[in-house]
């Protein structure tokens, strides 16, 4: 059988699809890595239309914001400090993972901060006043009282059904063994948790476990009426990885037995892009509005000496999250370094597809997969393929995106080079 007649089920989807009536703009590209030496990134989309950036820096001694009109353009914004370490007591001692949310028309930094000369890390709340939190008045409003007073740290809030909930990482008195814990509490105020907090995810997973038993770095995601949290695990060197829990938005989000856990990494190391260790995401929106971006930290290599936290080269990095048909989140692989081509939209059979690819010049779109040394002789199953409109333009044919190949081991491939993951169609 053909290449073509085993992809015909492809083009009939194509011959589903409008046709475009007036020109698109060019495919949205991010190149990474976004910001080098910028670890546990949060990139918020406010509705100013900026995007705010904040993440770890290799001293552990400040907070520092960034805000751009697009994604990339965080890549060089100017960088503003809006709290430093302190001299003594809380805040002397480590300065980790600051997130940046919008409430009730005052801006909130959640941020794990640490005591000199001690291992005391606690989850602490700043509040800024103002519309731009570069700018902002900020003042230090407490730290997050929990159930306990231990190790605790990545605090994130979100809010469902009504209720704003905070969800964060902390070591439970009574697994001493294991290093920390998801906790999930419902809130009073943007810095006070309500009664008690439950235990939704705890590392008893294999690949949770590896050099240190970890679940941390929580993110939040509500689509197709779920709510999902994504989370890091293991060491934080190329062991580090992602894992995923779910809840319906209409359950209990107090109760353990809401959440289910997958079973194995969202998101890992690939040798083949050359991307180790990714972790401690967040999530934020495309500028067309369309798409929703992953945001993550990683590094190029993958031995690194000493101890990890003492390599300054995590760096942040971002890719469009994709949606599988079951309605749950398809993180496929950290892409490689470079351009990415978000989006390649392709023109209905009959029409020429380079022509109507709105992808990078050097881009030719062929089947391939991840074994394949040209020519798309792979079979690939008909449900890898997720029919997407266009990235930068809503009006476009068809978006092929990253594709997950289940246990099969193929991907779906951008181009000639089957190191780069990305998407690909035949038009006919």
């Amino acid at each position: 059988m053909s290449w073509k007649a085993k992809f015909a089920p492809v083009a009939a989807l194509l011959l589903l699809a409008p046709s475009p009536t007036t020109a698109s703009p060019a495919a949205i590209t991010y190149t990474n890595p976004l910001v080098n030496q910028r670890a546990d990134p949060h990139i918020t989309k406010h509705t100013d239309g900026w995007y705010y950036f904040t993440a770890t820096v290799p001293e552990f001694d400040k907070i520092i914001l960034r805000r751009a009109q697009t994604i990339q353009g965080l890549s060089t914004a100017a960088e503003t400090t809006i709290w430093k370490r302190k001299s003594s007591g809380v805040g002397s001692g480590q300065v980790w993972a600051p997130e940046l949310h919008f409430i009730d028309g005052k801006w909130y930094i959640y941020v794990a901060l640490g005591v000199s000369g001690q291992w005391k890390i606690r989850a602490f709340v700043l509040e800024g006043t103002g519309a731009n939190p570069l700018t902002a008045s900020w003042t230090e409003k407490s730290l997050i009282k929990t159930n306990w007073d231990t190790f605790s740290l990545d605090a994130t809030t979100f809010l469902a059904n009504g209720t704003r909930y905070l969800v964060w990482a902390q070591q439970e008195p009574s697994r001493t063994d294991e290093n920390s814990s998801l906790m999930l509490a419902a809130m009073v105020n943007p810095w006070t948790i309500k009664g008690t907090a439950v235990a939704i995810s705890r590392p008893t997973l294999a690949w949770e476990r590896i050099g240190y038993k970890v679940n941390e770095g929580p993110a939040v995601i509500q689509r197709n009426g779920r709510i999902f949290i994504s989370y890091s695990a293991s060491a934080t060197d190329y062991n580090y990885c992602m894992g995923l829990l779910t809840a319906s938005a209409s359950s209990d989000l107090t109760n353990p037995a809401s959440w289910s856990k997958a079973s194995s990494p969202v998101f890992a190391s690939n040798a083949d892009t050359k991307q180790y260790g990714p972790g401690h995401n967040s999530f934020t929106m495309s500028e067309d509005g369309q798409s929703d971006v992953l945001v993550y930290h990683d590094r190029g290599y993958r031995d690194i000496k000493g101890d990890p936290l003492n390599d300054p080269n995590r760096r942040t990095r971002v890719q469009k999250l994709n949606w599988k048909a079951d309605g749950t989140p398809d993180f496929g692989v950290p892409v490689a370094d470079g351009a990415t081509v978000v989006s390649c939209v392709i023109g209905r059979r009959g029409h020429s597809s380079s022509s109507r690819c709105r992808c990078s010049s050097r881009v030719q779109v062929q089947f391939e997969t991840k074994t394949a040394t040209g020519g798309g002789e792979g079979v690939v199953a008909d449900d890898t393929f997720f029919r997407h409109v266009g990235l930068a333009d809503s009006s476009a044919d068809v978006s092929f995106e990253v594709c997950g190949g289940g246990t099969s081991g193929q991907y779906l491939v951008l181009g000639g080079d089957v190191r780069t993951w990305g998407c690909r169609a035949w038009t006919g």
